[in-house]
C-alpha cells in the first residue's frame, strides 16, 4: 500500500500547499492532466474526497487537511536528512527556495549570492519575488526575506541587512503644479502612487513618525501597483507622490529627477531579515547561506 502511494501522497501534498493543479504540475515537471489523474486515482482508493476544486482555486477537505498535516513534517524530515548527506560529500549541495521581494532581491540577494554560488557549485538557490507574506513552510520555501517588524511568530530571525528609511518623492513638474506636503496629513490632498498588498490585497497606508507621534496615512491615487519599482517609475512621470526606500530612490534625488518632502517624518526601522521556521533544523547547505547573507556593521 506505502510503495502504491507514495509518489500519489508526495503529489498531493505539493497540490495541497501550492493551492493550483497549475503551479504544483509545474513544479513536479508533469502535466497538468497526468497530476489530476493521480490524485483521483489517491481519492479513489483511499475512497475519500482530498480536494476540493472549483474554477479559481483548490483547497483541502477536512480529510485532506489531516493527511497534508500529518505527512508534510514527515516528509520535510526526510528532505532535511537527504540534505544533510550532503556533509558526506566533498564539497556541500543541496537546493534552497527563498521568498523574497524584487526590492530585497535586486539591492541585497543578488550582490551576495553571486560570491556564493560561485564559492559552492553545487548548491542551487531559487528566489521567489512576490510582496505576500506567504507561509514559507505551507508552501516548500527554506527561508523568507522580510523586514524585521512584519517576521510571524514560530520564526528564527537573522538580520541580513542595514537600518533602512522610507522616502516620500515625487518629481520636479509634480511640484510645479502642486504645493509640497508640510505634514503627512496633507497627503489625502494629494495624487498618490498605491501600493497594493497581495496578502489581504489592501492598498497599503503610509507609516510615519516624529517626536512620538505615529501616523498612518491612506492616499489615494490613480496609480496603483504591486511592487516598489513600479511606484519609482510613476513617481519620476509625475504621477504622484510615491512612498519608496530611500536607497531605492537615492540616485534619483541626487540627480534632480525626484524631489523628496516629509524627510523628518520618516525615521530609520530595523532592516532585512532572513526567517525560518523554529521547528526546522537548517540543512548544511542552508547553514553556509545564513553564513553568507548575515549582516555585519562596518
Amino acid at each position: 500500500m506505502l510503495r502504491e502511494n507514495a509518489n500519489d501522497l508526495l503529489a498531493f501534498l505539493v497540490v495541497a500547499r501550492e493551492r493550483s493543479f497549475t503551479k504544483a504540475a509545474a513544479k513536479i515537471g508533469v502535466s497538468q492532466s497526468a497530476l489530476s489523474h493521480t490524485i483521483r486515482g489517491l481519492e479513489a482508493r483511499l475512497g475519500l474526497r482530498l480536494l476540493t476544486r472549483t474554477t479559481r482555486s483548490v483547497s483541502p477537505t477536512e480529510a485532506g487537511e489531516r493527511l497534508m498535516q500529518t505527512i508534510g513534517p514527515h516528509v520535510e524530515a526526510i528532505e532535511f536528512q537527504l540534505a544533510a548527506l550532503s556533509d558526506l560529500r566533498d564539497r556541500p549541495a543541496g537546493n534552497l527556495r527563498i521568498n523574497a521581494t524584487d526590492y530585497a532581491l535586486d539591492c541585497l540577494l543578488r550582490p551576495k549570492l553571486k560570491a556564493f554560488m560561485l564559492q559552492y557549485p553545487d548548491i542551487n538557490v531559487e528566489v521567489c519575488c512576490d510582496y505576500g507574506l506567504v507561509d514559507i513552510a505551507a508552501h516548500g520555501f527554506d527561508a523568507g526575506v522580510r523586514l524585521g517588524e512584519s517576521l510571524a511568530d514560530g520564526m528564527i530571525a537573522t538580520r541580513i541587512g542595514p537600518d533602512m528609511r522610507m522616502a516620500v518623492v515625487g518629481s520636479p513638474e509634480y511640484f510645479a503644479r502642486f504645493p509640497a506636503p508640510d505634514s503627512p496629513r496633507d497627503l489625502t490632498t494629494h495624487r498618490c502612487n498605491n501600493l497594493r498588498l497581495a496578502t489581504h490585497g489592501n492598498l497599503y497606508a503610509w507609516e510615519f513618525e516624529r517626536d512620538g507621534e505615529s501616523l498612518n496615512v491612506k492616499v489615494t491615487g490613480q496609480a496603483i501597483h504591486n511592487g516598489v519599482y513600479p511606484l519609482l517609475g510613476a513617481a519620476v512621470d509625475g504621477l504622484g507622490l510615491s512612498y519608496i526606500p530611500e536607497d531605492l530612490c537615492a540616485p534619483y534625488l541626487a540627480d534632480g529627477r525626484l524631489v523628496r518632502v516629509l524627510e523628518d517624518w520618516c525615521p530609520a526601522f530595523a532592516g532585512l531579515h532572513l526567517y525560518y521556521p523554529s521547528r526546522r533544523q537548517p540543512s548544511p547547505a542552508f547553514t553556509l547561506l545564513l553564513e553568507a547573507l548575515r549582516y555585519t556593521p562596518d
